[in-house]
């Protein structure tokens, strides 16, 4: 079994650049023959990386969140699993490219340098716990590609501004496609980390001694969800749209990523395991 893991961790990175190679290659030469190809090509890595992810639990007996080149690895499958299912719902495919570039880059770092724990502190092992932590990742994941998407407006903006028709321009989705795609992004970043944080709002006090509901990251992970909240709100009750909607997607993607920053690296928490 621990072959079969090794194996499969070397390998991923080799998927997820084959993928990202098809979904660049389509991008700049947009043939025909790839363009529903490539979904096939992301469908069978993110089985791959399901199948490593499960073995790999099963193997140490688990989830793999106990450090951060495991994290990275559970991060670059998020990241994907949430582009396929945002592909799937919009069948909007020419910007997969732009989203997998994270993903490769993640799980080269996680291949790297990640390790086989057999000794972990036992709470570690709790799935509920993997729950919380996937869930939360899956929520982060989805405000990453709505600020993609964003960047991606942005860039389309600026082009049509001063009249430049170049590959970005004939390539991307139109304005409203990217805006429509950064919406649906944070819609599901939200409903994501809502889940995350009811399963650690109900869990969370009975697992760990010290719990605090004025713990920094529950804090913080809290203002994300309302900003986050804030902004759908606009959208859909105060009529938001265009630059307003994207701007405020990546205000949020910001202070959502100094937050984290801040959490693991400067404040004291329960949450911290390694």
């Amino acid at each position: 079994m621990l072959s079969t893991i090794h194996i499969l961790n070397y390998l991923l990175p080799i998927f997820y650049l084959v993928t990202f190679y098809v979904y660049y290659f389509d991008f700049t030469h947009d043939k025909s023959s790839f363009h529903n190809a490539k979904r096939i090509f992301l469908f069978v890595t993110l089985f791959v990386h399901l199948s490593y992810l499960l073995i790999r639990t099963a193997e140490f007996n688990h989830p793999p969140i106990t450090n951060k080149f495991e994290i990275f690895t559970v991060l670059a499958f998020t990241i994907a699993f949430s582009y396929f299912l945002l592909e799937l719902l919009t069948d909007v495919r020419g910007t997969g490219l732009f989203v997998i570039f994270f993903s490769l880059i993640f799980q080269i770092i996680s291949s790297l340098f990640i390790q086989d724990l057999l000794e972990v502190k036992e709470v570690l092992r709790n799935r509920m716990l993997g729950l919380h932590v996937v869930s939360a990742l899956l929520g982060y994941s989805g405000f990453t590609i709505a600020a993609v998407y964003g960047v991606l407006f942005m860039l389309l903006y600026k082009d049509i501004k001063l009249s430049k028709y170049g590959l970005i321009f004939k390539r991307l989705p139109s304005l409203e496609t990217l805006e429509k795609l950064n919406f649906y992004s944070m819609i599901i970043g939200f409903i994501l980390l809502t889940f995350a944080m009811i399963v650690g709002f109900v869990w969370l006090p009975s697992a760990f001694p010290n719990f605090s509901y004025l713990d920094p990251k529950l804090i913080f992970t809290s203002i994300v969800w309302i900003v986050f909240g804030i902004g759908i709100l606009l959208k859909l009750i105060a009529n938001w749209y265009g630059k307003k909607v994207i701007i405020f997607s990546l205000v949020g993607f910001v202070f959502a990523m100094i937050s984290v920053v801040i959490q693991n690296i400067f404040a004291k928490t329960f949450h911290s395991f390694y």
